[in-house]
Formats: C-alpha cells, sequence, structure tokens
C-alpha cells in the first residue's frame, strides 16, 4: 500500500493532530446471522485496511476480526466525526450491506474511548466468554497484519503495543484466565452434557486451524475413542492428526466420513456452508438415523441454520453457548475490578504519551514560528542598516537565537516530564489556534 505515505502520517502523528476512532459490532450487538456477514478474512483485512488508508480520511488503519467481533480503527488528522461516518460508509460498502441493516448494531468510539475499548477486548473482558485466551493472539495477529503491510503508523503501532501489554499483565497479575474457556472448551463441554462421558464416542474435526486444534486437545484429554481430522489442506489434516493419535481423511471422502461420528465439529474458513441440510439428510439416512451432535464454531457458520430442523441432529452454533458463557462469567467477574485497574493504568498512560506528543508537535512549530518571524525580522532590519558589519550580524544572529531558545527552555523542560505525571496536556489544541501555529493560519495571513 501506501508504505510512501507513511512519512506523511509520522508528519501528521508528530503535529500531534492524530484523533483515534474506531466502529465495530460484537456479540452483544449483533447476532451471529449479521456478524457472520461482516467477518474479514485476514486478506480482506490487509485489503480493507489498505483502502481505508486511501479515503483520504483516514491515515492509518488496523482490521480486527474474530467469531465474535468486526471492528476497524482508524487514525485521523483531526477529531472529527466525518472518520467515523467514512468508516460506517466504507464498512457497508465492503460488505454489501444497507445502512438499515446495521443500524443500532455498530458502536463508534473515538480518543480515550477507543484506547479504553481496545485495552478491554485485549484483555478479555470484552468477550463472549469473560477472560477467553484466544482473543490476545488474535489482537496481535490482526496488528502484526496491519504493521507487515504498512497500514499502521506511530499512533496505532503505538496503542496496539500497550493494548498487547496490557493483555499480558492482566493475564500474569489477575485470575481473570484461570481455568481457561474457550469457545473449543465451551463446544466440548456442551458436547459432555449430551453424552456424559466422551470416552468410547467418536469425533470429526472438520477443519485444522487454530480452534480445531484446541477442540481436538480438549476431545483428547477426555478420552475421546476415534478421532478423525479432515481438512481442504491435506497436509494439515495429516499433521493435526498425527500429533493428537487420530486419523486425517480425505476432503475429497468428506461426505462418507459423515456417516460415522457421534460429534461432529466445524471450524473453518469460508463463506458457503460445508455442511448444507441435503448433505445431512443423506449422512442420517446412511446412519439409519443414528442421533449426531454437530458443533458449528465457525463465523461464517460452516452449516446450514435449516439443518436444524433435521430429526435428530443436534446442531448449535456460536450463539448457543450462552449458558456456558453465564456460568464462566460469574466464575470470573470477581476479577473484574483488578482488571479494569490495569486498564485504567495504561489507558492514561497512553494518553499522557499522546499528549506528550500533541505537545512536542505544539513546541516544534511554536519554535518554527518563532524563526520564521526572526529571521524576516533581522532581514528587514539589515536591508535597512547600511554599513553594518559581518561581525554586529553575526551579534544579532546570535542573540535573537539565543532569545528563542530561552523562550523554549522551560516548555521544553516541562514536557520531558509531562509522562512521569501520567495525565493528558490539557489546551493544546486551543493554544495551537491562539499562536496561528497551523499552516493554514499561515496561509490565511498571507
Amino acid at each position: 500500500m501506501a508504505t510512501d505515505s507513511i512519512p506523511e502520517r509520522n508528519a501528521a502523528a508528530a503535529r500531534g493532530r492524530a484523533a483515534i476512532a474506531l466502529i465495530g459490532c460484537n456479540h452483544r450487538t449483533a447476532p451471529v446471522e449479521l456478524r457472520e456477514r461482516v467477518a474479514f478474512t485476514p486478506e480482506q483485512a490487509v485489503r480493507a485496511a489498505n483502502e481505508l488508508c486511501k479515503m483520504g480520511v483516514i491515515e492509518e488503519a488496523v482490521v480486527v476480526s474474530t467469531c465474535n467481533r468486526s471492528e476497524l480503527y482508524g487514525v485521523t488528522s483531526e477529531a472529527s466525526e466525518s472518520a467515523p461516518s467514512a468508516m460506517v460508509s466504507y464498512f457497508t460498502d465492503f460488505h454489501k450491506l444497507s445502512p438499515d441493516e446495521l443500524n443500532g448494531r455498530l458502536y463508534r468510539h473515538a480518543g480515550p474511548e477507543a484506547v479504553r475499548h481496545l485495552f478491554r477486548v485485549a484483555s478479555g473482558i470484552d468477550s463472549m466468554l469473560l477472560g477467553e485466551a484466544e482473543i490476545l493472539g488474535q489482537v496481535r495477529e490482526a496488528y502484526n497484519r496491519a504493521l507487515e503491510n504498512g497500514s499502521t503508523g506511530p499512533v496505532l503501532n503505538r496503542l496496539f503495543q500497550g493494548a498487547l501489554e496490557v493483555g499480558k499483565r492482566v493475564r500474569a497479575e489477575t485470575e481473570i484466565g484461570a481455568r481457561p474457556m474457550s469457545v473449543a472448551l465451551a463446544g466440548v463441554k456442551l458436547a459432555e452434557r449430551v453424552f456424559g462421558e466422551l470416552k468410547g464416542h467418536s469425533a470429526l474435526i472438520v477443519g485444522a486451524g487454530a480452534v480445531a486444534e484446541q477442540v481436538v486437545e480438549h476431545l483428547r484429554l477426555r478420552g475421546i475413542g476415534e478421532l478423525r481430522v479432515v481438512n481442504r489442506s491435506r497436509a494439515r489434516a495429516e499433521e493435526l492428526a498425527r500429533r493428537v493419535g487420530g486419523q486425517a481423511g480425505e476432503w475429497s471422502n468428506f461426505e462418507s466420513l459423515l456417516d460415522e461420528p457421534d460429534i461432529i465439529v466445524t471450524s473453518v474458513s469460508g463463506s458457503e456452508h460445508v455442511l448444507t441440510r441435503a448433505l445431512l439428510e443423506r449422512a442420517m439416512a446412511a446412519r439409519s438415523g443414528r442421533a449426531i451432535f454437530v458443533i458449528d464454531l465457525g463465523v461464517p457458520r460452516n452449516v446450514d441454520p435449516d439443518a436444524e430442523g433435521l430429526y435428530n441432529v443436534y446442531l448449535f452454533n456460536i450463539d448457543h453457548l450462552g449458558e456456558i458463557v453465564e456460568q464462566n462469567k460469574k466464575a470470573r467477574e470477581a476479577e473484574l475490578p483488578r482488571v479494569e485497574t490495569i486498564v485504567d493504568e495504561h489507558v492514561t498512560k497512553f494518553l499522557a504519551w499522546q499528549s506528550s506528543l500533541e505537545a512536542a508537535g505544539l513546541l516544534d512549530a511554536f519554535r518554527a514560528r518563532l524563526e520564521a518571524e526572526r529571521r524576516a525580522l533581522l532581514a528587514a532590519h539589515f536591508a535597512n542598516a547600511d554599513g553594518i558589519s559581518e561581525s554586529e550580524r553575526a551579534r544579532f544572529e546570535r542573540l535573537t537565537e539565543e532569545l528563542i531558545d530561552r523562550i523554549v527552555q522551560l516548555p521544553s523542560q516541562r514536557l520531558r516530564h509531562a509522562r512521569k505525571l501520567r495525565r493528558p496536556l490539557e489546551g493544546l489544541a486551543a493554544l495551537r489556534d491562539f499562536f496561528g501555529l497551523d499552516p493554514s493560519d499561515r496561509e490565511d495571513e498571507s
């Protein structure tokens, strides 16, 4: 992308005019039927970040998309409503949705609230499963993709690095992640409610990604009997099956693999259903109607929702985990005050950094303005002073340079200690306007 725009983004951040904006939806604001329509694949996330940065309003961008959330983070040079509105328009256009379909489903945050939201996400307290283990890695992957893609800059780099630090501290210093609960584990616990012990039962895992690996590990620890793994990539299926003592199936024989297992867990990427109603109808006929338990952990969903009405097909998707989610929340919510304290500390730390960056930009602009006035004043003075010697010129130059150094000395010293204060510096925008430190102000004067 836009690696050629990085110097401009660095310059904008140094001028201290960078504002953070966030729009998105999650499990609280949208059902799975909508979340699956607004999910971004890794490739789409890279493309979206590129396109956001080319819109002219957004200077830095990161897209975070998981099974429970799709969020756009952007940085603009002005704190206005134009950026969130532009991001919402892009979001709806990208996913080919009408504004009415997202009415009331999207949240918008800006400035400190956007910072706080990301830090809470990384800490695991904004997840469906309170304290879930996967989200920190998902935030890291989203950030690394954007970083490699060149769509981030100084502000989002600092923001996401801060979020990763928050997530690590929360897991090291609190019990919010004790007895780790994930979507994968919740799905397996749901199977245990149906079958009791899983020993002697058979399972088919459709997919070989991170969630599938977790499902397999939880099943293996519970003594699952026969375990098969099928994936579009045969090599990945074989690798996962080999590690857990299972067998890999051929994707081309996928339908025949449905005849035996008691449990099917799906977690594959793609917008089309892997298990259609017709496919499951044929499988149930081959099984002579023997019951089958299907857990669809994909977003977008891997199983056709119409299959839910089939006799003896017990189909659950990610939004059916509500009861387990509630139990998990009750066990961990006592840790929330400690987590929020850590989040607050890092929000304050980030805002202090952002304010010090803005103050540094203002101070640089102030010095540049003074220097320009100094040079103009001396040029006018020398032009009207006949017979002035070179030594006198040099003395005037030194004196006026020293005057500027003295003027900016105190604010420079205070700026160096601003981070220790751990509080945002206020009124910087007003000072910038008051002293006319924007380039546009100079153009207006001329």
